[in-house]
Formats: C-alpha cells, structure tokens, sequence
C-alpha cells in the first residue's frame, strides 16, 4: 500500500468554490470575467472551458473570445480595460506570439488583472498562489525544507520564486541547461516545463514532496512534467495527481480574485 500522499487540489477547491457561490448570490451584479485567447489548442481549449463551467456554478459571467492576432488581443485588452462590466481581464497563455506576452499581459488594467501576471498587478499570480494553497491545505511546512523550482516562466516559476525568496524560504531555480541530478539534493520539487517526462525517478529522493504543475498535449492526451515511473513510487511524502492537483485550484484563485476585483 502507497505511502504517499496524493495533494489533491479539487477537495481543497471544493469548499472555496461553496463560499464564492454563496458570495456571487449575494451580490447585486454578477461579476464578469473576459478570457483572451489567440488559439483552439487542446491544452488551452479544456482550461477555458473549465473556466468558463467554474463560472457557470458559481454564478459569474464568463467571455470566451478568440483573438484573430496579437493586434486583435491589444484592442480587445484596451477596450475591456475602460469597459464597467469587465471585473476581470485573462490572456489565456501560451499565445501564437510568445514574444509579445509581456507586452500584452502589461496593458491589461492591473485591478482587472486576476492572473496577476502583468506590470505592477492588484493580484499575485494565480498559479503560484495555488499552489501555495495546496501546500498549506495540506500542512506541508516550508520553513525548514530545500525548494527547487524547474522552469522560470511567468506563470509558475518566476512568481513563486519571488513569493519564497520574500518568505526567507530556501530555493533554487532550474532551468534550461541546469544538471536536473542535483534535484536530488532538495525536499521539495515543483516543476512547470510543460516537457513530458522531464523529470526522472533518478532525480527524486526518496521522501521528497512534489507538485507538477507542468502540462503539454502529446498525441491528445495532457501530460505533465513528471516521468510515469516518479508517480509509481511509495517511498514519496507528497504528490500531485496526474489530473487534479493544482489545475482546480488554479481557477478557483483566479475567481478568487475576480470577486475581489
């Protein structure tokens, strides 16, 4: 029988999702959330879709709207950002454009800005802040454990590592050319690479505690980070499950957020 213990991110969004309902019910206008996206990838399709039934059972507006290009984003952002019914602005990542994420996620009004990924946002960014949640849902203390972190990106990698480097915590960065053995050495392993089967059993420790927040569409199926051999193993403190780990908590802070807002 496994040891270890599965970090499952959908009972903890559960009761959020409960209080944000009974919130919504309360309020005179329902809140609207505006989804930017520039693509009809798999990866992308299923988390606006999930968004937008999240938003169907707590009560809120949900907009789907798919950009033509990267000037198309740039006028739907402005537009919504003088717009008194938009309480909250997403540009759906990866965009067909990588180059220019910055520079759209930087218009986005930042107290409409709920994944907190622009210049200067009311918000800190939803998937890091997920998985902080997580973390602490299921009382895993990191004061005194080694945090690596696998990928720098703005969604996961880049605010986590501000958020743990504010708390005194111990972290390191890996990232494209660092010696992934060395993840041996750290307590803790959060990863979000989207590169499938990145992170090999002979790279986890045993007692380890990790969270793949990494996802990727390979032959129309997602996947994470994670090599399906980690995930077999007993001898783990913590993991997150293949579906269901930090995703569900994910959107439950963006909405979080778009009540705020």
């Amino acid at each position: 029988m496994s040891k270890t213990k599965i970090l499952d991110g959908r009972e903890l969004a559960g009761f959020i999702k409960e209080r944000q309902a009974s919130t919504v019910r309360g309020m005179a206008k329902k809140p609207t959330l505006l989804i930017i996206r520039d693509s009809d990838n798999p990866v992308i399709t299923k988390y606006v879709n999930l968004k937008i039934k999240y938003g169907e059972d707590i009560g809120a507006n949900v907009i789907d709207y798919c950009a033509k290009d990267s000037k198309d984003i740039e006028s739907k952002i402005k537009e919504a950002n003088d717009d008194p019914n938009i309480n909250g602005i997403i540009l759906q990542l990866p965009i067909l454009e990588k180059e220019k994420t910055d520079e759209l996620t930087n218009l986005i009004n930042p107290s409409k800005d709920v994944d907190g990924l622009g210049k200067n946002p009311k918000f800190e960014s939803a998937t890091a802040t997920a998985i902080l949640w997580l973390l602490a849902g299921y009382d895993i203390n990191l004061k005194e454990k080694s945090i690596a972190l696998v990928g720098r990106g703005k969604l996961v990698g880049a605010p986590l590592y501000k958020m743990f480097t504010a708390s005194n915590y111990h972290v390191d960065i890996f990232h494209h050319g660092s010696d992934l053995t060395k993840l041996r050495d750290y307590d803790i392993i959060i990863t979000a690479t989207g590169k499938p089967g990145l992170i090999l059993d002979e790279y986890v420790k045993p007692g380890a505690i990790i969270v793949d927040a990494g996802t990727a569409s390979e032959d129309g199926v997602l996947k994470g980070d994670l090599s399906p051999t980690v995930r077999e193993r007993n001898d783990l403190t913590a993991i997150t499950p293949e579906k269901g780990g930090v995703g569900p908590l994910t959107i439950t802070c963006l909405f979080d957020h778009l009540l705020q807002a």
